[in-house]
């Protein structure tokens, strides 16, 4: 009874976390002020390109997809063998033992009429499938552990899946090898199912049952009486080979008997089979209740988002659909650490500690921000960031085994960031020209008022200073800024500079406007001089030290060997400290 209660309530559980997980797919939005689709209206395109992508040629796709990444883990293969090999013993041996073991009541024993959990080919199988999850768990514990790959991060989520699966694979081992030398176990099963009662039968049965099936009994111990074990042996044959092949069929559990052999008696006693029994189905109902809930889900999110990803196309498939997909992703992230890996910016966490830097930690961050969870401005600041110290390589979106499009993950959450009304200094630099080539996806207001936002914060921490054309008194020089810029191996080459004019007439960002003063506010010439007469706030307001592609012209053709794009990054740098440090001393947003 209490059995059926827990398999009950665990799978009520399950069933009730899967549909919630599955309802945030619909309901979940990076958007914080609007949202374009209603979670109905998500809920009803997506069934209709369901229906659709099946009664369409995209179905092969969709089928390819399925054999290629999911069946066969493609994407994985391409990545790491070693990983691979881990995938597919983890996905397949857990799987497989799904189907043939944990529900044997409802789909094995009704595919094969005389089918017994003690009978070959089940008895081996089960073996086979337990030793691939234990070889993949092995590789999984090898790489976080011991080889400690880079980069690669273990939270405390990884953690549960790995023991949760260990604990319920490995009482799984002991209770079929506690069966197999419990002398309890053979007691029962005798007076369950044999056909005779007669003490020398019962003798000789138990004997050949101590010689070739392992049993430990108080008994018996060899060396046996040949006849004795010959009729034990037709006693067998009639009541019981239908139902038992040779326990080292079973190469794993039989191992882990004979390690138990010298114990097994006071162990049986003991209750062993009990316990473990206990341990095993427990384990199981709670991993199977506390799968939604876990980084588990990933074994049912991400096939499907490899399918999905597969069909639908950005800029071609309902806008609804898209959203949907990338809330499905979030979910289908394994945390497996590829994306890390490859990214061009992960060097920079170890100067900058901030998580977020990291695309494989990013999903955490990004789950908070689309549950629409209350997120401080320090949270949302150290989320964006995260999401704009970024290349857009798409290194990471090439070797996501789960078929996550991260470049288009990061871009959406980017927007949905700025609408919020954080300023990003980095909006101005090179690193936004992804957005600038993106930006007809934008709304042109949106897209505008984000590169306003920053300059503001900029004119927050500068002094009254503003125009160049201004008078220029002692006071407004700032004799610290210059000590840090001369600090600067790079940065301090701003003191050869004659003011020539050679970087402002090579720069291509001057050479675009008309009117490059009225423009930029400064020009690189400008920039630089402002900078020797230490003049920070001159430098760091102007619209040129932030529209600097960074392409060297500048650098390449100074006669004075003025490292100009160097400058130009110091002075980027300490601009963003400078507004960094005010916004920590009055704990406001800039």
């Amino acid at each position: 009874m209490i059995f059926k209660i827990t398999l009950y309530l665990s799978l009520t559980i399950f069933a009730l976390g899967l549909v919630f997980k599955i309802s945030n797919w619909f309901r979940y939005n990076f958007e914080a002020t609007t949202k374009p689709f209603t979670t109905t209206e998500r809920f009803s395109v997506a069934m209709g390109g369901i229906v659709a992508t099946l009664f369409s040629g995209k179905v092969l796709t969709l089928l390819k997809s399925l054999l290629l990444d999911v069946f066969c883990q493609r994407r994985i293969m391409m990545e790491s063998r070693l990983r691979w090999l881990m995938h597919m013993c983890l996905f397949w041996g857990f799987t497989l033992l799904l189907l043939m073991h944990a529900l044997e009541g409802m789909l094995t024993s009704n595919l094969f009429e005389d089918y017994a959990a003690t009978l070959n080919p089940f008895l081996f199988l089960r073996n086979f499938f337990a030793l691939m999850v234990f070889v993949g768990i092995g590789i999984a514990f090898y790489r976080r552990f011991i080889q400690k790959t880079p980069r690669l991060s273990t939270n405390a989520m990884d953690r549960y899946a790995l023991i949760l699966l260990a604990v319920i694979m490995i009482s799984g081992l002991f209770l079929e090898a506690a069966k197999i030398v419990s002398f309890e176990r053979y007691s029962q099963m005798v007076t369950d199912y044999a056909d005779f009662d007669e003490e020398q039968a019962l003798k000789a049965l138990e004997a050949l049952w101590v010689r070739d099936f392992g049993v430990v009994s108080p008994n018996h111990t060899a060396p046996f009486d040949k006849e004795l074990l010959t009729r034990g042996r037709e006693l067998h044959e009639m009541s019981c080979a239908s139902c038992h092949s040779r326990p080292q069929w079973a190469f794993i559990g039989y191992g882990a008997a004979l390690l138990l052999r010298p114990v097994a008696l006071p162990l049986d006693r003991a209750g062993l089979v009990t316990l473990l029994w206990t341990i095993h189905f427990l384990a199981c109902f709670i991993g199977l209740a506390y799968l939604p809930f876990s980084r588990m889900f990933h074994i049912l999110a991400s096939p499907l988002n490899l399918l999905a990803n597969s069909v639908i196309e950005m800029g071609k498939s309902h806008p609804a659909n898209v959203i949907t997909l990338q809330m499905m992703a979030l979910d289908a992230c394994t945390h497996c650490g590829s994306c890390t890996s490859r990214c061009s910016v992960a060097v920079i966490f170890e100067e900058i500690p901030n998580p977020n830097i990291l695309p494989s930690e990013k999903i955490a961050s990004l789950k908070r921000l689309a549950s629409g969870k209350p997120l401080s401005e320090q949270q949302l600041s150290v989320i964006q960031e995260g999401l704009y110290l970024c290349t857009n390589c798409y290194r990471c979106t090439s070797v996501c085994p789960a078929g996550i499009n991260l470049q288009e993950l990061w871009f959406h959450v980017r927007e949905a960031v700025l609408k919020r009304g954080y300023p990003e200094l980095l909006v101005l630099t090179p690193f936004s020209m992804y957005r600038g080539l993106l930006s007809p996806t934008v709304v042109k207001a949106d897209y505008h008022r984000a590169q306003k936002q920053p300059m503001v914060g900029i004119e927050a921490v500068c002094s009254a200073l503003s125009n160049p054309d201004d008078s220029i008194k002692p006071a407004h020089m700032d004799r610290d800024f210059k000590e840090q810029m001369l600090s600067s191996v790079k940065g301090s080459t701003f003191s050869y500079c004659f003011t020539c004019f050679t970087c402002s007439s090579a720069c291509p960002v001057v050479r675009n406007y008309a009117n490059p003063s009225e423009a930029l506010g400064m020009t690189p010439h400008q920039i630089i001089r402002a900078t020797a007469l230490g003049l920070p706030d001159l430098a760091f307001r102007s619209r040129m030290l932030w529209y600097c592609l960074g392409c060297y012209q500048c650098q390449d053709a100074c006669p004075q060997g003025v490292l100009v794009t160097d400058v130009m990054t110091e002075l980027k740098n300490l601009a963003v400290a400078r507004m960094k440090n005010q916004s920590r001393q009055t704990g406001e947003r800039l």
